[in-house]
């Protein structure tokens, strides 16, 4: 999806300074989604096209975002059922 932002003059020049001022916004949009819980860790990893959740990690970090240990403990669960999930699917081929 394209999205089109009009930015005022000011604030533009200030991007324009930067390599890419789309990545920027990209980035911005990405960070602030993630800080306020509209964005998981993976929907930011396929938003910004990291190939791997370590890239997220330190993107998260370089930008100073910490994970909310509410969302730690969530991530944990999905991949204890995930992992739970497999092993019963694993099972059942063999049996």
């Amino acid at each position: 999806m394209n999205i089109t932002v009009h930015i005022p003059d000011n604030a533009a020049d200030l991007m324009a300074a930067g390599p890419d001022p789309s990545r920027a916004l990209l980035e911005a949009y990405a960070l602030e989604g993630y800080r306020t819980n509209r964005l998981t860790h993976y929907q930011v990893q396929r938003l910004l096209g990291f190939e791997y959740f370590e890239q997220v990690d330190g993107f998260l970090k370089q930008h100073g975002v910490c994970y909310p240990m509410e969302y730690v403990e969530e991530e944990l669960a999905a991949a204890r059922r995930y992992l739970s999930s497999q092993a019963e699917s694993t099972e059942h081929k063999a049996g």
